[in-house]
């Protein structure tokens, strides 16, 4: 089955987080235009934040995708939850 419950919009979420990693990394980095950013790190940490959220809310989408379309059991889908926010907080 591999999931589609949610009709895949869970890797919208990394799409999106990818992009604020992005953000964050050209943050004081001239654009074409020669503009920078320029944020505080204040907010540059919100940023960074938010990443994280938005990779553990992917997971949870997909680890509960998976569940409800028969892929995991409810063994499997615990196993599976614990041990994939691991590895982002082990990213980060």
């Amino acid at each position: 089955m591999s999931g589609g419950h949610f009709n895949y919009q869970q890797h919208v979420l990394s799409d999106i987080a990818d992009d604020i990693e992005r953000l964050i990394k050209n943050n004081n980095v001239e654009n074409e235009w020669g503009d920078k950013r320029n944020l505080p790190s204040d907010i540059i940490k919100k940023f960074k934040k938010g990443v994280m959220l938005l990779k553990q809310a992917e997971v949870y989408v997909h680890r509960i995708d998976w569940l409800v379309s028969g892929d995991d059991g409810e063994d499997s889908f615990r196993k599976n939850l614990q041990s994939d926010l691991k590895k982002i907080k082990e990213q980060a």
